[in-house]
């Protein structure tokens, strides 16, 4: 295997593992912090809503939801305006796990880039962001393998 892509899988399995670890501390599953992310930044979204701005499909965001609202994080309510659509809200539980899952991330991510300059981790921002952009590219669609929402 090429050595950027070894060392870039082993690097995303370990930082996976740790940020689940860090997630189940606070009830939540793998990925399901990323739903509440984009909640927390508007409320009220619908699952295809969702499914772009975490670039999945709609499927995936609907079992995700349908997990979250048994847990008591999210509802679902039909649009005022448009009773064919269907939009997920936040309950308290799920608006108040904003502030703890926020501080666990910052906490991770200053831990493991710890041994980081300033200058390296920009340098490493930079061009892993690079690298994103180019395989989201090559992709040409949505990224929908378990646990692969974006960080």
């Amino acid at each position: 295997m090429p050595e950027f892509l070894e060392l870039h899988g082993n690097t995303s399995k370990a930082l996976r593992a740790l940020a689940d670890r860090d997630m189940r501390r606070h009830g939540l599953h793998l990925g399901q912090n990323h739903v509440l992310a984009v909640l927390w930044e508007h409320d009220g979204r619908t699952p295809g809503e969702m499914a772009a701005a975490l670039h999945v499909t709609t499927p995936t965001v609907v079992k995700m939801a349908t997990r979250m609202a048994a847990a008591g994080l999210l509802v679902r309510k039909r649009d005022d305006r448009d009773n064919r659509l269907v939009r997920l809200w936040l309950t308290d539980r799920g608006r108040e796990l904003r502030r703890p899952v926020e501080a666990e991330r910052k906490a991770l991510e200053d831990s493991v880039t710890a041994a980081l300059t300033a200058t390296e981790r920009a340098n490493l921002m930079s061009a892993l962001a690079k690298i994103h952009r180019a395989a989201t590219e090559l992709l040409g669609g949505p990224i929908d393998e378990p646990g692969a929402l974006p960080d």
